[in-house]
């Protein structure tokens, strides 16, 4: 289309396929163990009067922490100083996406990080990851969901074992290739032993370049390795340290 319209922008988008990356959240979903559980109470209900006329509305309470079912982390979380959640401009909100697929190593390995080698091989079936992306660390742990067990996947060794991120791959996507967040279906951007350990260095060093990231995402399998945009939204709270998102991706069908 030449010189599109948003008109005409739109009628493509209504053409292509909208696959949602969130989970839905309640109260018993998988979450860190750093976390309290979280609560729903009912405020108000609807009723039906005497005369058959509803009357009233429905309205709930909600207490869970900011980084509850698939959520945003902006900079602030971890770095003083940085942006919070409301700083970030709806323009880092709608993306290209690249999908790095690792499944068939954390098949073999819980424990398995992204490698250089596994960026290479995007790269070479895809072309450089585009300056501005986000980029998604598909490994396919989302499968586990709603089990807190499955997710954290603890170990005899008292260790959670589940994958993650590289700072090497990280270094590139940030510092060299421009990319503008990332995203991933666990509940950390580092493996489940680094975490366990203490150690949530990647997660700093992500939000130390000023950029956002998605935690516990979902139906990355749903979406092509490139090709797509990605939409990641959140309620635009004061100062916000972190808050349930919804994520999802659209993508043209083949011809």
């Amino acid at each position: 289309m030449n010189n599109p319209t948003l008109a005409g922008v739109l009628e493509i988008l209504r053409g292509s396929v909208w696959v949602d990356l969130t989970h839905t959240f309640h109260t018993d979903i998988p979450h860190s163990p750093a976390f309290e559980p979280a609560s729903r109470t009912v405020v108000s209900t609807i009723e039906r009067g005497a005369d058959g006329a509803l009357t009233g509305f429905l309205s709930h309470d909600y207490r869970h922490v900011g980084q509850w079912g698939t959520h945003v982390d902006p900079p602030a979380h971890f770095v003083p100083g940085l942006r919070h959640q409301d700083d970030i401009p709806v323009t880092e909100m709608v993306l290209p996406l690249a999908v790095i697929d690792v499944r068939r190593h954390v098949r073999a390995d819980p424990d398995y990080a992204v490698t250089d080698d596994d960026l290479a091989q995007w790269e070479n079936r895809n072309g450089r990851i585009p300056a501005g992306s986000f980029v998604a660390l598909r490994t396919g742990w989302s499968s586990r969901w709603p089990s807190q067990e499955k997710m954290l996947n603890p170990g005899p060794d008292g260790l959670f074992h589940y994958p993650g991120w590289s700072r090497e791959v990280l270094t590139t996507l940030f510092e060299d290739r421009g990319a503008t967040a990332c995203g991933h279906e666990t509940t950390d951007t580092d493996t489940g032993i680094s975490v366990s350990r203490g150690d949530s260095s990647l997660e700093r060093y992500v939000l130390g370049t000023d950029h956002y990231q998605i935690e516990l995402m979902a139906n990355l399998d749903q979406v092509p390795e490139s090709g797509a945009v990605i939409v990641a939204t959140w309620p635009k709270a004061l100062r916000g340290s972190g808050f349930p998102a919804r994520v999802f991706a659209i993508y043209q069908k083949d011809e």
